[in-house]
């Protein structure tokens, strides 16, 4: 028998995963170019052309050993002291090689962060709308996920409300800027509230609270939007990055975790980071990708690829008489359903062969989210089933709501 917990993995599996599965069926049956699959952000932005001269230059000039072997569970040194440098220079920071873990990806990321910070019982809070794998990450750990919400009307944090979620069991707080699903990019007086009201309630507590940023979507940004770098604003606030976007590299594995230097028993910190690596059986971040990350760190995808398929869509949605906050970033929109039943809205959608996510999946009901890092081709095909589908619930343009 598996474990129960297992069991209820199992009853609550994916709604993604599940939609993507569920979308390769409908290409079989009615073709690939109509079905309309805006289920999963995987990008289909190609990685910069660069990346493949890279990778050749590496097998070709570097021993298989270095390129396939063992190293230190953060990673390569040079390649740590290559990211810091590029961050410092970025973000006038002053990290070295110390700060930062090479991880599997963000995800890879946060659940080292929480096998080290957690004890069973111990709340990690979030904001709604919010990826829905952080419920798994904390129960991985026997946490508990404490869910806060949000102003539908803009997708702001209500920190009154985070104020009374803390409590003396509160152990961190992920956010996720840009944000999955709703593009929103959290501006720097709300982070410094933020790291404010934080550090507040660790004095009231006596406790120490992290701040988990969690930046997959950093360089997917439109309209030269700035995403303010966390660490300038709380001592405690870890940051676990992914070239899965930035670099459309999802199934290579990378990223990495950068550590604050102020943060509270660092040294202890930087250890136990190392140690999850090995134990939850990552050991360490793929060796080829370190080394390839390395050289193209200046290197992003075409993010105007993205924009372009952006305003189609969005403005199609706003002309049929949806209501979506504009984006700033990221690859998804998430408008309200016409009606409360986000699922029920999600399955009528699948009559017109297209794939849409419920906003309950995220937190957040009444919502759905689009992932539109598809062709141009294919969103510009579907549009008719858009239409169909407004017309199913006499949708009239409304108020764009900014």
């Amino acid at each position: 028998m598996i474990s129960s917990k297992m069991e209820a993995l199992l009853q609550s599996n994916s709604v993604i995963r599940n939609m993507f599965e569920e979308g390769k069926k409908l290409s079989q049956i009615y073709g690939d170019e109509n079905v309309y699959d805006f289920s999963i952000g995987n990008p289909n932005v190609e990685p910069p052309e660069h990346i493949k001269s890279i990778i050749n230059e590496i097998l070709n000039s570097e021993s298989p050993n270095l390129i396939h072997g063992y190293m230190n569970n953060s990673g390569y040194e040079d390649v740590r002291d290559s990211i810091a440098s590029h961050l410092n220079k970025k973000e006038n920071l002053s990290l070295n090689k110390d700060n930062i873990i090479m991880t599997c990806g963000a995800a890879g990321g946060l659940n080292i962060i929480l096998k080290t910070l957690l004890n069973p019982g111990d709340e990690v809070i979030t904001f709604a709308p919010y990826f829905g794998e952080y419920k798994n990450y904390v129960n991985n750990f026997d946490g508990k996920l404490i869910v806060v919400p949000t102003d539908i009307n803009n997708f702001e944090p209500d920190l009154n409300a985070l104020k009374n979620a803390i409590s003396p069991n509160t152990k961190a707080l992920i956010i996720n800027t840009p944000n999955n699903p709703t593009g929103v990019i959290y501006s720097s007086d709300f982070l410094k509230n933020l790291g404010n009201l934080l550090e507040d309630k660790q004095k009231e507590f006596n406790s120490n609270i992290y701040l988990i940023s969690d930046e997959p979507y950093r360089e997917i940004v439109y309209d030269n939007a700035v995403v303010p770098c966390l660490l300038k604003y709380y001592k405690n606030t870890f940051i676990g990055y992914s070239y899965s976007k930035s670099l459309s590299l999802p199934g290579e594995r990378i990223g990495y975790v950068v550590v604050n230097n102020e943060m509270d028993d660092f040294n202890a910190i930087v250890d136990s980071l190392n140690i999850a690596n090995r134990i939850l059986g990552f050991v360490n971040a793929p060796s080829l990708f370190q080394r390839v990350i390395s050289k193209c760190l200046d290197d992003e995808v075409d993010v105007s690829i993205y924009k372009r398929n952006f305003d189609l869509l969005y403005n199609h949605l706003i002309n049929l008489g949806f209501t979506c906050v504009k984006p700033e970033g990221t690859f998804y929109l998430f408008p309200r359903t016409p009606i409360a039943d986000d699922k029920k809205f999600c399955e009528d959608a699948k009559k017109f062969n297209l794939l849409l996510v419920p906003g309950s999946s995220f937190g957040c009901p009444g919502h759905f989210r689009i992932s539109y890092c598809v062709s141009y081709e294919t969103i510009k095909s579907s549009l008719p089933a858009f239409e169909k589908l407004a017309s199913l619930y006499n949708l009239k343009p409304l108020k764009t709501s900014n």
